[in-house]
């Protein structure tokens, strides 16, 4: 499959480096042409790799991941551009957390909104899928490096849309069960607002020791 990742940063880079090894075309997209980071990227990642701006990556894609930070997400696919991004499966990674007053980040929308739902008002023909934003980058693409079962959670209005996400999940390691759709695009708002707890048990972990949530039932 041919896929845009947009956003050079470590997100970005994860997601990009391990759909390449998958066997997945993949255009790193960031504002300008000829991004040095893009570009080293793609020359160490391979044939498979390339760069280029935003509205190149998007334009080259049949599903588009938008892993920018939610602060800067609209103006990034603003950039892509409408043409490019209609019609295509867009998954969503990103979390609207505002550092600019400090640690810890709030939330530039949460409760009634999502910047899910909002990426999806601004382009009503995009399938709008959100996943991967409840962990680190390296949980995302590789779950067996933590023990024990655990859950990733998805949410999006298609259901043909979220069944293709699904797939790649499944190629990243991702078992069926443990990939929890929770139904329409507004659960965003949860999984959005799950980032201010997620931090706080990140500052209270040993250096270096991931976690992810699990679900547990009778």
């Amino acid at each position: 499959m041919k896929i845009a990742v947009l956003g050079t940063g470590r997100v970005g880079h994860t997601l990009a480096g391990k759909l390449v090894s998958l066997g997945h075309e993949v255009t790193m997209g960031s504002r300008v042409t000829g991004n040095p980071v893009g570009m080293e990227w793609a020359d160490q990642a391979g044939g498979l790799a390339h760069s280029g701006s935003f509205a190149e990556a998007a334009a080259a894609s049949e599903l588009i991941v938008n892993a920018t930070p939610g602060t800067v997400s609209l103006a990034a696919l603003a950039e892509a551009g409408a043409d490019n991004v209609d019609g295509k499966i867009l998954v969503d990674v990103s979390n609207p957390l505002d550092s600019s007053h400090g640690f810890p980040p709030t939330l530039t929308v949460c409760n009634t909104d999502s910047i899910a739902e909002t990426i999806q008002r601004t382009y009503p023909n995009a399938r709008v899928v959100k996943a991967l934003n409840t962990m680190t980058a390296p949980v995302m693409v590789d779950p067996g490096r933590l023990p024990g079962p655990h859950d990733l959670f998805m949410a999006g209005n298609d259901s043909a849309a979220k069944a293709t996400v699904s797939g790649l999940l499944q190629e990243f390691g991702w078992a069926l069960e443990h990939i929890r759709d929770l139904g329409p695009l507004d659960a965003a708002r949860g999984m959005e607002m799950w980032l201010p707890l997620w931090l706080r048990i990140f500052m209270q972990q040993p250096q270096g020791k991931m976690f992810n949530i699990g679900i547990v039932s009778e």
